[in-house]
């Protein structure tokens, strides 16, 4: 299909569920309380809670309901808009006084860099706020990897994954036609939406990952730079 443009899911494809769910999860849930009472009567506050009463369709919320109405939402990893946006918020600023480092599977930023040097576009589409993809990849291990990107896509700029109709949002907005977009998720629902809008996909399970592999019915692979992967790309 030799691909015009790859379009990379975060958690479970290039990173691992688990660096989310121990690390950055507890990280944010921790600092709530703290992030409130700093930006106190600032608009990023209003924001929030803004956000969490549209969401929820009720009243007017103060911050001891906001705080509580979050640590809810990342107990039950609730993919609410401003939950993702506070996280991204709090993350960012981890990443930049050093006290937060992303992960990438050892594979990823050498495939990156294959993909991009052959005049692949790659973007990223991730649950997660555009802020906090871009802080993902600006702190690996491996050093900044944003220049390898050429865009970011969460669930404010595009919509819910698992909706057909962010892919073709995507496909407007990136100016690629979906049948030269590839589209790598973990996610059998995303995989599917995507598909539904003509983007051609493949599936990623990881090795540490403890769900079945293959994903039913799909290719599916393990790494970034594996065979199958790879015939994709050409």
């Amino acid at each position: 299909m030799s691909p015009g443009a790859v379009v990379l899911d975060v958690e479970g494809t290039v990173g691992a569920i688990a660096h989310v769910h121990d690390v950055l999860f507890p990280y944010a849930r921790e600092r709530l309380p703290r992030w409130f009472a700093a930006h106190r009567g600032t608009a990023r506050a209003a924001h929030v809670l803004s956000g969490i009463e549209q969401y929820l369709g009720t009243g007017e919320i103060d911050e001891a309901g906001a705080v509580a109405q979050l640590t809810r939402w990342i107990d039950e990893d609730v993919k609410a808009p401003p939950l993702k946006t506070v996280q991204g918020w709090i993350w960012a600023a981890g990443y930049a006084d050093g006290s937060l480092t992303s992960h990438v599977y050892a594979e990823v930023p050498r495939v990156l860099r294959r993909w991009r040097a052959a005049g692949v576009a790659l973007y990223i589409y991730s649950s997660g706020p555009v802020t906090a993809q871009e802080s993902w990849f600006a702190h690996t291990p491996s050093g900044d990897l944003t220049p390898l990107l050429r865009g970011y896509f969460d669930l404010v700029t595009a919509g819910s994954k698992k909706s057909p109709d962010s892919y073709r949002r995507i496909s407007e907005a990136i100016g690629t036609p979906p049948d030269g977009t590839l589209f790598l998720s973990d996610s059998a629902e995303e995989l599917a939406a995507a598909e539904a809008a003509g983007w051609h996909t493949a599936g990623v399970r990881r090795p540490d990952d403890p769900r079945p592999h293959p994903i039913p019915g799909r290719t599916t692979v393990r790494s970034l730079d594996e065979r199958e992967l790879d015939q994709l790309m050409r």
